[in-house]
């Protein structure tokens, strides 16, 4: 059953930055101005801090918008940030590649970073 709740547990590693990478390749809402639907993928990628999401409670709440209409931008940010409240993640990034539509692509992309975290230095290995 499609629910708008994000369950969570207990990082277990939280003394380490590590990435999660989860993606959704079947995000669905509808066009608020035709009522029709959209498609996107959904990559998220976060360095969690005490929290993790649980992915069966993703693909619920993700479920649950299949029958809310919002514009690309809206329903993107809302996501980025009801998962940031859920999981207060060290650093989160919501990509969302929505299907064509009038020969139009849509990308957006949102980030979060928590006030004082700063990305680790870049390793470059020969």
């Amino acid at each position: 059953m499609p629910t708008n709740t994000l369950e969570t547990f207990e990082n277990p590693a939280p003394g380490r930055d590590y990435m999660i990478r989860i993606r959704v390749p079947e995000f669905t809402c509808l066009c608020p101005k035709t009522g029709q639907p959209d498609f996107a993928e959904l990559t998220i990628e976060y360095i969690p801090d005490v929290r993790c999401v649980e992915l069966k409670s993703l693909k619920l709440y993700v479920w649950s918008f299949r029958e809310e209409g919002g514009f690309h931008e809206a329903m993107t940010n809302r996501i980025l940030g009801d998962l940031v409240a859920a999981t207060e993640p060290r650093f989160m990034r919501l990509t969302a590649d929505f299907n064509v539509r009038g020969g139009i692509y849509t990308r957006v992309v949102a980030e979060h970073r928590a006030a004082g975290w700063e990305a680790p230095p870049v390793v470059q290995l020969p």
